[in-house]
Order: C-alpha cells, then sequence, then structure tokens
C-alpha cells in the first residue's frame, strides 16, 4: 500500500496529513490524488460516505491551488449545511501548513451578510450549498470567473433534494476552462446526464465499501416457517423486549 507521501503531494499537505495522524490512504484516495495531482481533468468518482472521500479531493486541492490570489479559485458544492461545515474544517485542517489559504463555507439559515463579508475580505475556497450560492450570485457577491476547479460532493444526494436546476445554472455560469471533480455514492441517470453536459473525458474511479456492522449491534437470527408465525414471532419480541426506546422493522 502506498504511504501518502508517495501519493505525490508537497510538504506543506504531508505536514498537515502527519499532524492530523493519518496513518495510510483509503482506496479512494491512492486511487483519486494521483489522478488529480499528475494533470488537469475532470473526474467521476464513485465511492459511499466514510471512505474519505474529503481527503481525496481536499488534499490535492490544497497543494495546487496559489493561496496568494484575492479570489476565488475552487468551489465546493454539498447538498446539506452540515456538510459544507464539515468539509471546511477538514479542508482548513489540510491547509493549517498553507500561508494564507482561506476557506469560507456560505449555506441557508445563516446571515448572508455575514458570508458576503467573509468572501469579500478573500475566499480561495467556497463550501456551498447550492440554494445560497445562487442566492450570492444573484447579489453579485461572488465571482466565480477565476474558479479552476468545482467539486461536487454528494452530487446524488443534491440531485435527490432538488438541486438539479441550481446545478445545472451554476456550472453553465462557470468559466470554460475549469475542472469538474464529481464525487457520488451511486450514478443514477442524472448524474450520467450532468457527466455528459459538463464534463469533458472524464476520469472514472470507484470503490466499493465493503459492509459493516456497528459495534453497538448485535445480530441474531429467529427461524419461522410461516407469514402467521413471522408475524407472531414479532409481536412477541415487542411485548417481552427490554431496554429500548426505538425500533425499525424492515420487510425483506
Amino acid at each position: 500500500m502506498p504511504t501518502f507521501s508517495e501519493l505525490g503531494l508537497g510538504v506543506d499537505v504531508l505536514k498537515a496529513i502527519e499532524a492530523l495522524g493519518y496513518q495510510e490512504p483509503t482506496p479512494i484516495q491512492q486511487q483519486a490524488i494521483p489522478l488529480l495531482l499528475s494533470t488537469p481533468t475532470d473526474l467521476v468518482a464513485l465511492a459511499q460516505t466514510g471512505t474519505g472521500k474529503t481527503a481525496a479531493f481536499g488534499l490535492p486541492l490544497i497543494d495546487q491551488l496559489d493561496f496568494n490570489s484575492r479570489d476565488p479559485l475552487a468551489l465546493i458544492l454539498a447538498p446539506t449545511r452540515e456538510l459544507c461545515v464539515q468539509i471546511a474544517n477538514d479542508l482548513a485542517k489540510f491547509a493549517q501548513f498553507a500561508p494564507g489559504a482561506s476557506i469560507v463555507p456560505v449555506y441557508g439559515g445563516a446571515a448572508i451578510s455575514t458570508q458576503i463579508r467573509s468572501i469579500k475580505q478573500g475566499a480561495h475556497i467556497i463550501v456551498a450549498t447550492p440554494g445560497r450560492l445562487i442566492d450570492l450570485l444573484g447579489r453579485k457577491a461572488v465571482k466565480l470567473h477565476n474558479v479552476n476547479v468545482v467539486v461536487l460532493d454528494e452530487a446524488d444526494e443534491m440531485l435527490n433534494m432538488g438541486f438539479k436546476e441550481d446545478i445545472d445554472h451554476i456550472l453553465a455560469s462557470m468559466p470554460e476552462e475549469r475542472n469538474i471533480w464529481l464525487f457520488s455514492a451511486t450514478m443514477p441517470p442524472e448524474i450520467t446526464r450532468l457527466t455528459e453536459q459538463f464534463l469533458h473525458n472524464p476520469v472514472r474511479v470507484e470503490v466499493a465499501r465493503a459492509a459493516t456492522t456497528a459495534s453497538t449491534i448485535t445480530q441474531g437470527l429467529i427461524a419461522t416457517h410461516s407469514g402467521f408465525q413471522k408475524r407472531e414471532t414479532l409481536r412477541r419480541l415487542i411485548r417481552d423486549a427490554e431496554g429500548f426506546k426505538n425500533a425499525i422493522i424492515a420487510k425483506v
């Protein structure tokens, strides 16, 4: 297994990785980081949440940006406020030894005036929900003409949440000379349409996460022989069980 230093990352990013205590790159990091460092390219990466994909795009992004500029150089779109904040926090840790790096999260539910002020003070990387970015573009509070990398994180979730038109509008307003790194857990038809419309000869990587069970879950099996016995067994389990407040019953 390659080490982080063997993936081609620079000294400042490697210092941050050491400070964070990262030991070995995950499979998606092993595949994506060398690709994104080697040459400007569009990327489609299929990876589940929890596979280390924020570092897979965040580390090469921090490694390549010129933080002497005051204009936004990279844009990351994410479906929720919580994910925006998480990504921005992670990127700030990756950039802790990169002097002058500025990462600004923008999302709904917070004062837009404060976010506009943060962008005007200088934002190299903007991490945004699509709806809030549309608001900022409408107010001419953000300029994307120098952005050369756009990351779509949890792209399938953004489309499921109804952001299709917003994403189309944002990508259509971007400079022609830019790269799109698309990360998604699944590849539904709408994601395929998005890649065909906006990405140019993308490289594709895919990592399947092994199925695991949380350590706090105990699994068991009760064999029954008919629909009636299943329902009756379930009633008895619910009636006699102790020590739990909630349950999920799934029909398989």
